[in-house]
């Protein structure tokens, strides 16, 4: 089931150059990591309930790089949040709809993702976040 918007994903040629605007704002980056799987290294910046995250590629033909080339930089995405993305994703899978990977994948943060193909979404990529389980506590914590 969607939460609610998790974050606005905008493609960047440098996270240090584009986070100055941000910054000038009054607002700060929260984490900056690399997803190797994606060849890109995302900055997650809190703005209200939801973030903004800066994407920067890593590699020269990689998705974020491929988009830069085509379109510049500027927004990339729109993730909306998920508390059961397997249910998620099979309820557009059964409907129809066109996804970028036949199975959710991480990104982010530890968070499992999919993505839905624009042609499936009134011309929009759209992203379905799931968070990381958080990790069992130890006994010794419930003491």
């Amino acid at each position: 089931m969607i939460a609610g918007v998790a974050h606005v994903g905008i493609a960047v040629h440098s996270i240090d150059k584009a986070r100055q605007l941000y910054e000038a704002l009054g607002l700060e980056i929260e984490t900056v990591e690399e997803v190797p799987e994606e060849q890109v290294r995302v900055a997650m910046i809190p703005c209200g309930a939801m973030h903004i995250e800066l994407l920067e590629p890593t590699a020269p033909g990689s998705p974020i790089a491929r988009f830069l080339e085509t379109r510049g930089p500027g927004l990339h995405h729109l993730c909306l949040a998920s508390d059961g993305l397997d249910a998620d994703d099979g309820a557009l899978r059964a409907a129809g709809y066109q996804r970028l990977r036949d199975v959710p994948t991480r990104g982010a943060g530890g968070c499992r993702v999919q993505f839905i193909h624009p042609k499936s979404a009134s011309g929009v990529l759209l992203e379905l976040s799931e968070p990381p389980l958080p990790p069992p506590r130890s006994p010794e914590a419930t003491r």
